[in-house]
């Protein structure tokens, strides 16, 4: 007869690939239960609704337990469980919100927020909050520019482009309109897209913050649980400059930096091949070293991208196939695995964890 000791047992030599530690010891299998003396289930509990590893680590789950002597079935419940800060108050249905931020203006901050949504979007529900009041970029860049968000039970319901759903001050007041505003009305606009949009189920919510560190970025740390902040820079050192100072805030702030992303980090000529870093390269990477924060990745300067933008149509669904695409596709994942491992540290997934099956 199985029994539930021999499939711990056998499920305890999975390990996470990222983390180098078996599944059983991070509390991420629970319930296991032995049916019938022959069929087995539990659950595999992540840390995000969209970790990469998904599918692989189900698949190395189920394979353990079928290995265990008398076993001829075995059913994997795959879920997830979100962390939480209980101070501050949760949007409904969302599970991860990721800021995404620069010291400066010009780096392609926009740019990043939106095909980075692109590129979690091909695995997961995600939203993208334009949360930059004074200049908002999002929807042009989405294609979304002209169109009005229905009212439903006095919340706002966002709108939808390639399968991102999206928020943004210029969707109410009109892309060239300015907003001549002082820093409370502005905490008050971002503060209202927080708790008066709809944003229905989401695993991942990722707003664009403006450059600097001005009242939006302080509003948005201090209402709601962040995941963490992703800043981005170009190499030169006055961006990276500035970047440290928006790194240093969220740090003073107690927000989880994700990580640095090297924006137009080189060029590579589209006729001869030729590689120039025309802003330097390699900046962000070393600053990461030297602040022990992760470096997510970079991304070329290149035409395409621009292009992408400014037609509403960006290089992530322009050109799926290209290598610019597949590089934001790359920090996307880095991301998520990042978001995974700092769950893990969490206390409510500690708390989980301790509950679970040894």
């Amino acid at each position: 007869m199985v029994t539930e000791e021999e499939v711990i047992k056998a499920l305890s030599k999975v390990e996470d690939p990222e983390l180098g530690r078996d599944l059983v010891s991070l509390g991420m299998i629970q319930d296991v239960k032995v049916w019938c003396s022959d069929k087995v289930t539990f659950s595999l509990v992540l840390t995000t609704p969209s970790c990469p590893l998904k599918s692989q680590l189900a698949e190395a789950c189920r394979n353990a337990a079928m290995s265990v002597p008398g076993v001829n079935e075995v059913e994997v419940n795959v879920t997830a469980r979100q962390a939480s800060m209980p101070q501050k108050f949760t949007i409904p249905g969302v599970s991860n919100v990721i800021a995404v931020a620069s010291g400066k203006g010009g780096v392609g901050k926009s740019t990043v927020s939106v095909n980075l949504a692109l590129a979690l979007a091909e695995n997961a529900r995600v939203g993208l909050l334009d949360a930059d009041i004074y200049g908002p970029n999002i929807p042009l860049m989405m294609g979304v520019g002209n169109e009005t968000p229905e009212v439903r039970d006095e919340k706002l319901i966002p709108l939808e482009s390639y399968g991102v759903k999206i928020m943004s001050r210029a969707f109410l007041t009109g892309e060239s309109d300015p907003v001549i505003w002082r820093g409370p009305l502005v905490a008050k606009m971002v503060k209202g897209f927080l708790a008066q949009v709809e944003w229905g189920e989401l695993d991942y919510l990722i707003v664009d913050l403006p450059p600097g560190t001005g009242d939006a970025s302080l509003t948005l740390a201090q209402s709601i649980p962040l995941n963490g902040v992703v800043i981005v820079t170009t190499p030169q050192d006055v961006s990276l400059m500035d970047a440290v100072k928006a790194l240093n805030m969220f740090m003073k702030l107690e927000v989880p930096i994700l990580g640095i992303i090297e924006n137009m980090s080189y060029f590579t000529c589209p006729h001869c091949g030729e590689r120039t870093e025309i802003f330097d390269h390699g900046g962000a990477e070393k600053a990461s070293e030297s602040l022990d924060v992760l470096f997510l990745g970079a991304i070329p300067l290149d035409t395409k991208i621009r292009i992408g933008g400014d037609c509403g149509k960006p290089i992530a669904v322009m050109d799926s196939d290209s290598p610019q695409t597949e590089a934001f596709r790359k920090i996307a994942k880095a991301l998520v695995s990042k978001i995974c491992f700092e769950a893990l540290k969490s206390p409510i997934f500690q708390q989980s964890r301790d509950g679970g099956d040894k």
